[in-house]
């Protein structure tokens, strides 16, 4: 029964939480009465915590029993409730509005005592008040998220008492702060004038509180308050929690707490990671979503999941080789606490096109979240400059674990795993993380050591192993291709338009290369589609249609080797951007 002593001390502490504390003046500007200065009235502070009470408990068995609710995003619930306290600050900022427009058009009796109530003292303003706030103060405990996610499920009764013990926690802390708030503001005698620049101010301040809720910027000023070192009253909880095990997640209800107790003290303490790791700055200016059903996400929504950040773009061999990887993990771990999200940094202009994106996640058959960072903003607040790169972010925010390009994917997989026992340990759940390393049958290996040439960039910006015309000049170059290339060497025949990102041929064109290495690829696109053929050493390996501007694997051979690329283009049309090997 300890978890119920928790749980009534984290409902006392929430109030303190940062989340919480934009929300106070809420609390305590809507119990205040309008009546006489120095009269304490208790009624409405009492309803409209009750009525938080009832809401908090209210939204945890509809999310709980229904999935109809389960299933309503996250956002709608923020513009319920932040719609609530916005109307209820209009009301409160001009009380002339209520009384001549909606008062007047209320039709039935009840309604007409509604209107009237919220200009002085109404029961059922102080209710909506109180209601409107429940969603929003049941995210800002862990041990709030534990009843939720793994009690109920387990033993209704159990989870509905440690719920109870939350709620009054919660209530009994709220109640202090609005006596003693009503109590100031009554000896100030600022509330007495219920048109009076408190009452506007407070209408203000619903406003804010209201669009805050909508925005998110609630979770981000809760986020930068904890950033900056604000004291975290989470952290007395997860001491309290890691102490005290909650009882595990199992399909034998009938099972006793102390089968199910796990020793966490393998983990890090919250200050140690503080030490250790940073804090994973918030996706930022993001310029499109995928498999999210054009619904935005966020990394602060998924606290409390373990997060596999992969930063990526589909043009990229080496990210493309990667994929299989993290699908297998996405489809191995989600069940038991793991998030994928695909930050999709572009390389080239049209990797910026939404629908592009989406043909190449539909291609690569990924079903995890991808982001669109086009304009390269959580790239620079991560500090990166690579493709790919995988972050992995444990259920405090902090990046743990940090890869950069392809290969190490059993260790991957192995913190992939640890971080995931973690969750399970820090919110008594049974370990059932599963075990062993991913072998996707699709994967492409290449032996680096083998592979002697570069990435080789075609547009001016970057064209340095162009060898027959000049660098990083933009516009037309007429070139010859020389009898014998040079090793790892660009070679362009025909009349070519250098733009920063590409060469485009401008009639019938050749592009040689002597290169070593497995496989070969060119990153290229054409507006109406042209017809390429490929040469190595003199002979004919295919010919393919360009059209969609993408990777196309040029050469696929059995053996790593030296040989000699020739692409010959019977018309104009091709816009090459790179060659990579493998």
């Amino acid at each position: 029964m300890i978890l119920l002593l928790i749980s009534f001390i984290a409902g006392a502490l929430t109030v303190l939480a940062p989340c919480i504390l934009p929300l106070l003046p809420v609390i305590i500007g809507g119990s205040l009465s309008n009546g006489g200065v120095g009269v304490f009235n208790k009624k409405k502070a009492f309803t409209i915590i009750i009525a938080l009470g009832v809401s908090v408990i209210g939204f945890t068995l509809l999310l709980k029993a229904s999935t109809l609710f389960i299933d309503i995003p996250e956002y709608v619930w923020k513009w319920i409730s932040g719609g609530i306290i916005i109307f209820l600050g209009l009301v409160t900022l001009f009380p002339s509005l209520w009384e001549g427009q909606f008062i007047a058009r209320l039709s039935t009796k009840s309604n007409i005592l509604l209107g009237k109530g919220n200009k002085q003292n109404s029961f059922w303003g102080d209710v909506i008040v109180g209601s409107a706030l429940g969603p929003v103060f049941s995210t800002c405990s862990p041990t709030y998220f534990i009843v939720l996610a793994t009690v109920l499920p387990v033993s209704p009764a159990l989870g509905m008492l440690y719920l109870f013990a939350y709620t009054i926690g919660l209530c009994l802390s709220l109640l202090v702060v609005s006596i003693v708030g009503q109590k100031i503001m009554n000896k100030l005698g600022v509330a007495a004038d219920p048109k009076g620049w408190f009452k506007r101010t407070l209408g203000v301040i619903f406003l804010i509180v209201g669009i805050a809720i909508i925005g998110g910027f609630d979770k981000k000023t809760q986020l930068f308050l904890l950033d900056a070192g604000f004291f975290d009253v989470t952290k007395i909880e997860q001491k309290l929690l890691e102490k005290n095990n909650a009882p595990a997640r199992t399909t034998d209800v009938s099972a006793k707490e102390s089968s199910v107790k796990k020793d966490v003290s393998g983990y890090l303490t919250m200050e140690q990671k503080q030490a250790k790791y940073k804090k994973v700055p918030e996706l930022s200016s993001i310029d499109g979503y995928v498999n999210t059903e054009g619904k935005p996400i966020t990394l602060a929504s998924l606290r409390g999941k373990v997060v596999l950040l992969d930063i990526w773009t589909y043009s990229c061999i080496n990210c493309q080789r990667t994929i299989p990887y993290i699908n297998e993990w996405y489809t191995k771990y989600k069940d038991q606490g793991l998030e994928v999200v695909g930050l999709h940094t572009p390389e080239f202009a049209f990797e910026k096109v939404q629908v592009n994106v989406e043909k190449a996640v539909k291609g690569f058959s990924i079903q995890y979240p991808v982001v669109l960072d086009n304009d390269y903003s959580t790239w620079n607040a991560l500090g990166n400059q690579f493709w790919p790169r995988k972050y992995l972010i444990d259920i405090d925010g902090y990046i743990i674990y940090d890869h950069i390009g392809e290969g190490e994917y059993e260790e991957t997989e192995k913190a992939i795993q640890n971080a995931l026992k973690e969750r399970a340990s820090r919110m008594g759940m049974e370990d059932t993380v599963s075990t062993g390393t991913s072998q996707p049958s699709t994967v492409v290996t290449v032996d680096s050591s083998k592979v002697k040439s570069p990435e080789v960039y075609f547009g001016s910006s970057r064209n340095h192993y162009l060898a027959n015309g000049t660098a990083g000049q933009t516009g037309e170059q007429t070139l010859s291709v020389p009898s014998k290339a040079s090793f790892n060497q660009l070679y362009l025949g025909g009349t070519w338009s250098m733009t920063p990102e590409y060469a485009e041929n401008k009639s019938g064109g050749s592009i040689v290369f002597s290169y070593e290495s497995k496989n070969v690829y060119m990153t290229a696109g054409s507006a109406k589609g042209v017809e390429i053929e490929i040469y190595k050493d003199d002979v004919l390996v295919k010919k393919m249609v360009i059209k969609d501007e993408t990777l196309y694997s040029l050469i696929q051979d059995a053996e790593y080797g030296k040989h000699i690329l020739r692409i010959v283009i019977p018309r104009a049309g091709l816009q090459a951007f790179t060659f990579t090997f493998g």
